[in-house]
C-alpha cells in the first residue's frame, strides 16, 4: 500500500484489528467539484485527497483547450460563494472568462484557501471497489498504487467524457483526429490548413469563429441546427464590478433560489400567452441583450407553454436570419418549433457563430437533410455527395452525459456490481448524489440532478454531502446504505416531472441531455426538471431531516 504525506492526511483510525485507511475522503476531479469538496469536508473536520489524471486543476477547463472555449454563464456567478472575502478579491476581466481566466480563477482559489496539499494531479483512478468486510472503498491508480478511504467521492463532472463516434475509416486518416475535448495540450497550428469540424453544437459555435480567422477552409459538418442566443460579450467595468460586488450576497441568493441556479431577476409575473402581439414584441425587443436571461426575464411561460415556446423560438430564429447572407445557408442553420422546441436541446451563446459564415472560407454540410456522412478517409471526409480534404479533424460530437466519466472506469459497490452495469437500463440515484447499492459514496451533479448553473449546484451538493459526513462522524456511523426505496422514489418523480415537460415531444427531442447521442444506451431521464431552487430545498430538507434516504450504521 502505498504510503500516504502526514501533512496532507490525517489517516483516520479504524475499529482495532484493521489497518488505518489513507484519507477519510477521496475525491476524483479538481475542478469546481474539488474545490468545493475541500473546503466543506475540511469544516467538517475530516481528512481529504482530490486525485486528478490532469497536471493542473480546472477540471473541465483543464481539458477544454479548443480556441474560443468560454463561459456560457455570466463570470459573476460563476464562481463558489463559500468565502465573502474571495468574491471581493477576485476581479473578473469580461462578462464571459475564457479558459485561462476561468483557471486563473480557481488558481486563486486554491492559492487562498491553502488547497493544493490536498491534490495529486499526474493520477488517473483506473478502479474503485466498496470492500464491504472493512466498510471502506478501495482505490487504484493507473501506476497501480492504491489507497483506501471512508468516504469515495466522484467530482468528475456531468461532460467529462467525449462522445466519440463511431464514423468508419477514423484509423485512416493521415492527419492528426481528435476529440474537442482532447485538443493537443502542446497547442496545435491550423493557420492556413483544411480543417473539418464533425458537430455543430456548443463546442463548435464557440470554436469556429475563432479558427476560421487564420484557417485555410473550415467546414462544419451539422445534423441538427441549434438556437443560438446572443452572448453580447463586454469588458468588466469599475462602476458594473463595484455594483456586483456591493450586491454579492443578494447575486448569492438569488443563484440559490433560481430555477437554473443563476442570478436573474424571475420569474417575472407575466406570460406571453396573455400579452398583446405588440408588447410581446416590446419585450422580447427590450430584452435582447445577452445571456440566457432572455429566456428568463422576459416572460414566465417560455418553457412551459408549447405555443409560447415556438413564439420564442421564431423571435429567435428570425434573430439568427438577420445574421447569416445566404437565405438557403440560413434555412440550414436555423431550427423550428417543428424540430424540437426551444430549450430542449442546450442552447449555445453566440460569440460571432453566424458572422463566420458569411466568410468565403467558411463551409456548412447538412449530413441529416443533404449529405450524410459515410467515411472518414485517408485524406478527409466522404459524404453520399462528396469527398472532402482535410489536413485535420475535429471531432465535436458531444459527452456521455452525466453517468459516462462514472463508467469510464469499474466502480463496484455491493456484490461487486459496478455503476455501469447497475445504469445499463436506467440512470437512477437518490437527488443525483447517492446511488443504492454503494454505500458510502457520493457522486456531485450526477444523473437526475438538475441542469442548471453548475458553480451553483456543485456547492449545494458539497454542503449536503459535508452534512451527511458531520453527522456520521459526529455520532459514530461508519457506513450509510443509500435507501432503494428513496432511489425508486426520486427516479420516478423525475420521470413524473420529464413528462410534464417539453423536453418530453417523442421523437422530437433527441438530445444528449437524454442520452440519446449514445449507441450503447437507450434514451432515458438524466435530468430533474422540477427547477434546481426546487432541487436546493430538497437537499436542505433531506439534512434537517436527518437523511432519511440513507440508513446509518455501525461495525460490529
Amino acid at each position: 500500500m502505498t504510503t500516504t504525506n502526514a501533512a496532507t492526511s490525517l489517516a483516520t483510525e479504524n475499529r482495532e484489528g484493521q489497518p488505518a485507511l489513507d484519507y477519510d475522503a477521496i475525491v476524483i476531479g479538481a475542478g469546481f467539484a474539488g474545490l468545493a469538496l475541500i473546503h466543506y469536508l475540511r469544516e467538517a473536520g475530516i481528512s481529504v485527497r482530490v486525485f486528478d489524471r490532469a497536471s493542473d486543476i480546472g477540471g473541465t477547463w483543464t481539458w477544454n483547450r479548443y480556441p474560443g472555449a468560454a463561459t456560457d454563464s455570466e463570470s459573476y456567478y460563476y464562481c463558489l460563494t463559500f468565502s465573502p472575502e474571495l468574491l471581493q478579491e477576485w476581479s473578473w476581466s469580461k462578462r464571459y472568462p475564457g479558459r485561462e481566466e476561468t483557471q486563473a480563477y480557481m488558481r486563486f482559489v486554491a492559492d487562498k484557501c491553502d488547497m493544493w496539499p490536498h491534490i495529486q494531479f499526474n493520477t488517473e483512478i483506473v478502479a474503485a471497489e466498496y470492500l464491504e468486510s472493512r466498510g471502506c472503498w478501495q482505490v487504484t491508480t493507473g501506476e497501480g498504487d492504491v489507497y483506501t478511504c471512508k468516504y469515495f467521492i466522484s467530482g468528475m463532472g456531468m461532460i467529462s467524457e467525449p462522445m466519440i463516434p463511431n464514423i468508419p475509416g477514423m484509423d485512416r486518416f493521415q492527419g492528426p483526429i481528435f476529440h474537442s475535448l482532447r485538443w493537443p495540450h502542446e497547442g496545435l497550428d491550423y493557420a492556413g490548413k483544411k480543417v473539418g469540424i464533425i458537430g455543430a453544437g456548443a463546442t463548435t459555435v464557440q470554436m469556429l469563429p475563432v479558427v476560421a480567422e487564420t484557417a485555410g477552409s473550415v467546414t462544419v459538418f451539422q445534423r441538427t441546427p441549434n438556437y443560438v442566443l446572443p452572448a453580447m460579450q463586454k469588458d468588466m467595468t469599475p462602476e458594473w464590478e463595484k455594483e456586483i460586488k456591493d450586491n454579492y450576497p443578494a447575486i448569492v441568493a438569488k443563484c440559490r433560489n433560481h430555477v437554473f441556479g443563476m442570478a436573474f431577476d424571475s420569474p417575472v409575473g407575466r406570460n406571453v400567452m396573455d400579452t398583446p402581439p405588440e408588447e410581446r414584441q416590446r419585450i422580447f425587443e427590450e430584452n435582447w441583450t445577452g445571456s440566457f436571461r432572455w429566456v428568463f426575464e422576459t416572460f414566465d411561460d417560455l418553457l412551459a407553454s408549447p405555443e409560447a415556446n415556438r413564439m420564442a423560438g421564431d423571435f429567435i430564429a428570425a434573430k439568427m436570419r438577420e445574421r447569416i447572407n445566404d437565405p438557403a445557408l440560413a434555412d440550414l442553420l436555423t431550427p423550428s418549433f417543428d424540430d424540437y422546441p426551444l430549450f430542449a436541446k442546450r442552447p449555445p451563446l453566440d460569440h460571432g457563430y453566424f458572422e463566420a459564415f458569411n466568410r468565403d472560407n467558411v463551409h456548412l454540410v447538412d449530413i441529416k437533410k443533404h449529405e450524410p456522412l459515410v467515411e472518414i478517409t485517408e485524406t478527409g471526409v466522404r459524404t453520399t455527395r462528396n469527398d472532402y480534404e482535410f489536413d485535420i479533424i475535429v471531432l465535436a460530437t458531444g459527452f456521455k452525459a452525466y453517468t459516462g466519466a462514472l463508467e469510464a472506469f469499474p466502480i463496484r459497490g455491493e456484490g461487486g456490481q459496478t455503476l455501469r452495469e447497475k445504469w445499463q437500463a436506467q440512470s437512477s440515484s437518490i437527488m443525483g448524489v447517492c446511488v443504492a447499492g454503494f454505500p458510502n459514496m457520493f457522486v456531485v451533479t450526477g444523473p437526475q440532478a438538475p441542469f442548471a448553473n453548475l458553480p451553483t449546484s456543485i456547492e449545494q451538493n458539497a454542503i449536503w454531502i459535508s452534512r451527511c459526513v458531520t453527522k456520521m462522524e459526529r455520532e459514530g456511523f461508519d457506513i450509510f446504505e443509500p435507501r432503494e426505496e428513496a432511489e425508486r422514489e426520486w427516479t420516478a418523480a423525475t420521470a413524473n416531472i420529464h413528462g410534464q415537460t417539453l423536453m418530453a415531444e417523442g421523437d422530437k427531442v433527441n438530445s444528449w441531455m437524454m442520452g440519446a447521442n449514445r449507441d450503447d444506451k437507450g434514451a432515458r431521464v438524466l435530468i430533474y426538471f422540477g427547477g434546481a431552487n426546487v432541487y436546493y430545498d430538497a437537499l436542505d430538507q433531506s439534512a434537517a431531516e436527518g437523511f432519511p434516504e440513507l440508513e446509518f450504521k455501525k461495525l460490529p
